[in-house]
């Protein structure tokens, strides 16, 4: 375990330091930026409506029992923007994109073409591995913050069509709740996830070996692995960063 993560903390400090040289691959990078931004919106559209519906519909079972159903749009805006929309969006592109990232850089590495950048002189860590991962940081606060948004209306529209609140005092009470604070940190608990679905990413398929059989275990230690830090990293996030 101990090495595994001497291995992976090496791995992306080769990563990093590779930013700052020479020449940079726009192409990986915005390609990647594509599939994790506008691609994935479709899925997360979807599942960030239900799921702020889902947050609407079991808070307000328990505030009707106290009677403080005025506080259920402040909740449903705190819980979508601090943790919702974060976590839900970088579990989701973990499974999404970034067990096709793995897949993707695996298939190179057992097929020799990661070999072949090596024997052209290209670095394939400057060229698969670098614009990926800042892709990652760059493409997951975007899509965070749709589906911040598109939770917020999933919310709504269980409230107003279901619940029976009145659509203006609701907007007012949802405007008075949203804080740019949590909103700021939302968006930087998505840099961190981002970074992470696209590190292990790039790190398990870079080492992948064993052809095919291998390349299914990168995609899945992928998925594993990222959902695992996402969750054990956005219990510390919470706890520095809203007790800062």
């Amino acid at each position: 375990m101990c090495q595994r993560v001497g291995h992976l903390t090496f791995f992306a400090s080769q990563a990093a330091i590779r930013i700052l040289h020479l020449p940079f691959y726009g192409r990986i990078f915005f390609s990647t930026l594509l599939e994790i931004s506008f691609l994935s919106l479709p899925v997360i559209a979807l599942t960030s409506v239900f799921a702020g519906g889902v947050i609407a519909l079991q808070s307000w079972i328990g505030f009707h029992q106290y009677h403080a159903e005025a506080a259920l749009p402040g909740t449903v805006m705190v819980a979508v923007t601090r943790e919702l929309g974060p976590v839900l969006t970088g579990l989701m592109i973990a499974g999404r994109v970034g067990a096709a990232l793995a897949a993707n850089i695996g298939a190179m590495q057992v097929t020799d073409q990661i070999s072949a950048l090596r024997s052209l002189a290209i670095d394939p860590m400057r060229m698969q591995v670098t614009p990926r991962i800042l892709a990652g940081i760059v493409g997951l606060p975007i899509l965070v913050a749709l589906s911040d948004i598109l939770g917020v209306l999933g919310g709504f529209s269980v409230c107003v069509g279901k619940l029976g609140f009145s659509a203006v005092p609701y907007i007012h009470a949802t405007a008075e709740a949203l804080k740019y604070n949590d909103i700021f940190i939302g968006l930087v608990k998505a840099a961190v996830f981002g970074f992470m679905v696209t590190l292990f990413a790039c790190y398990y398929g870079y080492k992948c070996k064993g052809g095919a059989e291998g390349v299914a275990r990168a995609a899945t230690a992928t998925v594993v692995a990222s959902s695992i830090m996402i969750l054990v990293t956005d219990y510390f996030l919470t706890d520095f960063l809203f007790a800062a």
